[in-house]
């Protein structure tokens, strides 16, 4: 049976929604706060407007990340994945409980809010069992937050039109909560180079140039831990590789609740899909960490580089991202802001009066620099 969970404010009966600033439930119409921990929103069979207020929080252990001089694990494969990908009937038809409108949804969302009466709405069965994401971090910075951080970061342009910089052409700003997988992955790396010293010295009316050459040898074991890659068809890479860092600290173990008053996704791809990305850059990693240890030479030749990346394990786990679209002369603009640190992407507009001065500005001051060099030099001969 399709589950719609609402949560319900005990005092008024007011929708509550998920508090960015005090990391709690809020009803905005009584102001009544309760914990994340205590409101399950596991919908109870005999009654589907019931929550359960029983689970608390648990800590979460941090994993160091780091690297070995020696190989603990002989293993080269993949560890396999233990959860499911998405399947069966999604033109499922769900209906809001405080009007009864039916919610309109792609197959992809998993929490949203009602068009006809406002009220943010999970959609349970989406969300649970093998269907559950492993790990999420909650919004940090409220939507209030986000326009005036997005209005501050327009007036920077130092390039852009005068009229962007004002910042009141916002069309909407969308809380969504991205699929990402969080990747703990193992690189190896093995490199064999000829390197070399070059002294140059002089000894009587003679110059001379020494080159010395050696064998160098360079044998890694690296654990890198939580590299996230979005896995939604929606998002743009890009701008998601440029989104990072997020901070691990303020990861929690997954509960629905996190999710009222905000648009959330489930994932496109799976992690055996996304893992070729991963492996790709962690590859580079390691070829950089391999680098950065051969010091001390004028000139450094690989002569073999053996690489080797394996999975360890994926978290199915959702991100805070705010979303700006923003009217500018008849074109909107999309920009994307970290939910958590409030860092900001995206391509503004630019205005070619600016760009112009700016390039007659460099040349002036290179004709300028040119003509005192001119001078001085001519005085001197």
């Amino acid at each position: 049976m399709p589950t719609v969970v609402h949560y319900k404010c005990p005092n008024c009966g007011a929708d509550m929604a998920f508090d960015s600033n005090t990391g709690m439930l809020r009803c905005a119409s009584c102001g009544r706060t309760d914990n994340i921990g205590k409101a399950t929103g596991n919908p109870d069979p005999s009654d589907d407007d019931s929550i359960k207020y029983e689970m608390d929080e648990e800590d979460i252990l941090a994993r160091d990340s780091g690297f070995e001089n020696d190989y603990e694990d002989p293993s080269d494969t993949d560890e396999p994945s233990h959860h499911s990908t998405f399947q069966g009937d999604e033109a499922t038809e769900y209906h809001c409980k405080n009007c009864g409108a039916v919610l309109i949804t792609d197959a992809q969302t998993t929490a949203t809010t009602c068009s006809f009466c406002g009220a943010g709405v999970v959609i349970g069965d989406r969300l649970t069992g093998s269907l559950a994401p492993a790990k999420v971090i909650p919004f940090s910075i409220s939507k209030e937050q986000a326009q005036e951080a997005f209005k501050q970061w327009c007036k920077k342009g130092l390039l852009t039109p005068r009229d962007f910089m004002t910042a009141d052409r916002i069309k909407n700003i969308t809380g969504i909560y991205v699929p990402f997988w969080l990747y703990d992955v193992n690189g190896r790396g093995e490199a064999e180079a000829t390197c070399t010293r070059v002294r140059t010295y002089t000894k009587g009316d003679w110059i001379y140039t020494e080159t010395k050459y050696y064998h160098v040898y360079r044998k890694v074991d690296l654990n890198y831990s939580r590299i996230p890659c979005d896995a939604s068809k929606k998002m743009d890479d890009n701008m998601m590789d440029k989104i990072e860092p997020f901070h691990y600290d303020n990861l929690k173990d997954f509960q629905m609740p996190y999710l009222a008053g905000y648009i959330s996704e489930k994932y496109d791809f799976d992690d055996e899909q996304m893992l070729p990305r991963i492996k790709s850059r962690v590859s580079d990693y390691v070829d950089s960490y391999i680098r950065s240890t051969i010091n001390g030479y004028n000139t450094v030749s690989f002569i073999r580089k053996d690489i080797n990346v394996r999975k360890k394990r994926a978290d199915y786990t959702l991100l805070p991202v705010w979303m700006v679209c923003y009217d500018y002369r008849q074109a909107e603009h999309i920009f994307a802001m970290n939910g958590q640190t409030g860092k900001i992407v995206g391509k503004p507009p630019l205005s070619k009066g600016k760009i112009a001065a700016w390039f007659a500005g460099i040349s002036a001051g290179s004709f300028l620099i040119f003509r005192v060099l001119t001078m001085i030099l001519g005085g001197g001969m």
